[in-house]
């Protein structure tokens, strides 16, 4: 009879268990839009895509080349552009790390001076490309939201979290390009821009400190 008791308990559990699953992955689904996509943000398996050719079909490498993208090819500045731009998050820290998969900033508008982000002008605010590269849109992701990314042969920047997109997939972009607006997409508490720099060494897409490119 104990055996037995044990028995049940455990089939008892197990439909627990999987009823739990069920239930987070409704929630998640209903979060994330229901044609969402793991986003291109940091990979599904929890290490970096060795390359932009296996992150995104086709790759970007051949595209980038035909476009003859020069030498503002490495990134630089504040892609909010303005000055009052403050941290919301820091690198590798929170959701940030780890930053070799992670590693990012959030960047939002002090609308008012008081030193801290200010929602309601950070939202739609505009965005810019901070190097020269070919865009790779993916839209409603999880849990970068609307995604794009701006790669050459030596460098990519990522910007998650947009409003709205104001360039095309495959487009050619150069540093200062209006790439698109701030919005709360995907997993995100209140209106942001995370901000990502990669750079390519031995092969392999780095992750880097954007504040080392000038980001703020």
């Amino acid at each position: 009879m104990y055996g037995g008791w044990r028995g049940s308990g455990g089939v008892r559990n197990l439909v627990l268990a999987l009823a739990l699953i069920g239930l987070l992955y409704l929630f998640f689904t209903a979060r994330s839009g229901q044609n969402a996509r793991l986003s291109l943000w940091a990979p599904s398996g929890g290490a970096a895509p060795a390359s932009i050719s296996n992150a995104v079909p086709g790759g970007l490498f051949g595209v980038a080349k035909s476009h003859n993208l020069g030498d503002d090819s490495r990134p630089q500045g504040n892609p909010l552009g303005v000055h009052n731009t403050v941290i919301t998050q820091g690198y590798g820290v929170g959701s940030h790390a780890p930053a070799a998969v992670w590693g990012a900033v959030d960047l939002a508008i002090d609308g008012d001076g008081d030193g801290v982000a200010d929602p309601a002008a950070t939202m739609k605010h505009p965005i810019y490309a901070t190097q020269s590269g070919v865009a790779a849109l993916t839209p409603n992701s999880w849990p970068a939201g609307n995604h794009i990314w701006v790669a050459n042969n030596q460098y990519r920047t990522g910007y998650s979290h947009l409003d709205s997109f104001v360039v095309t997939d495959g487009q050619a972009v150069y540093p200062g390009d209006m790439i698109g607006y701030v919005g709360s997409t995907g997993q995100s508490s209140g209106p942001h821009l995370d901000y990502q720099v990669w750079v390519m060494q031995g092969g392999e897409w780095v992750n880097q400190n954007p504040l080392d490119f000038g980001a703020l």
